[in-house]
């Protein structure tokens, strides 16, 4: 969605349109749950909830445009999923994995969304697996998120030349370990 059209969303939302939050809740609501899953695996569409919800109360509040609302919704998100590692380091003990929702496709052939939904989580699990917490993170919101390198710098609190190399680094070692050896993977173009 271009820009403008997510400013009217979010002066609309702020206004209190329902109509208006339920559609920045489709517009971002994907990204937000892989970026979740790269995050906290399992818990994700808990976490995604939660940042909902943490935002819905914080509307009325806030200043800024389409762009501004993602980074902030992302920021949210990243600190949900942060405190919530911790509460897991704290833990006995460890749940089951449990079986999760596909999400039924918005049209056209099903196979092929369920086969592009397993792909995604698929890759989302390797991001977690193949590179530390730091490049992980970075590549997930760049990749994922869509969000550009100075929005994910403020996400994360550390300068943008900070989050290219990051980025970089990152998507390099997932080249390699995923049979690139020149590590040659596409990498986001800065924003």
């Amino acid at each position: 969605m271009a820009d403008s059209g997510l400013d009217a969303l979010v002066h609309e939302a702020r206004a209190g349109a329902t109509w208006a939050l339920a559609e920045l809740y489709r517009e971002f609501q994907p990204a937000l749950v892989g970026f979740l899953a790269g995050l906290a695996g399992g818990d994700a569409e808990d976490l995604a909830a939660e940042t909902w919800v943490d935002m819905a109360q914080y509307l009325a509040r806030f200043d800024g445009g389409g762009r501004d609302f993602r980074r902030v919704l992302f920021t949210v998100a990243r600190r949900r999923a942060v405190d919530h590692r911790r509460k897991q380091g704290r833990r006995r003990t460890d749940p089951t994995n449990r079986i999760e929702d596909l999400q039924p496709p918005d049209s056209g052939d099903p196979a092929r969304a369920v086969e592009d939904l397993d792909a995604s989580r698929r890759a989302i699990r390797d991001i977690r697996a193949l590179l530390p917490q730091s490049q992980a993170e970075v590549v997930l919101l760049r990749v994922v998120a869509g969000l550009s390198v100075g929005e994910v710098a403020r996400v994360v609190n550390r300068p943008p030349a900070a989050v290219s190399v990051l980025q970089t680094r990152g998507l390099r070692r997932l080249a390699t370990k995923l049979g690139d050896p020149t590590g040659s993977l596409s990498t986001p173009r800065p924003s």
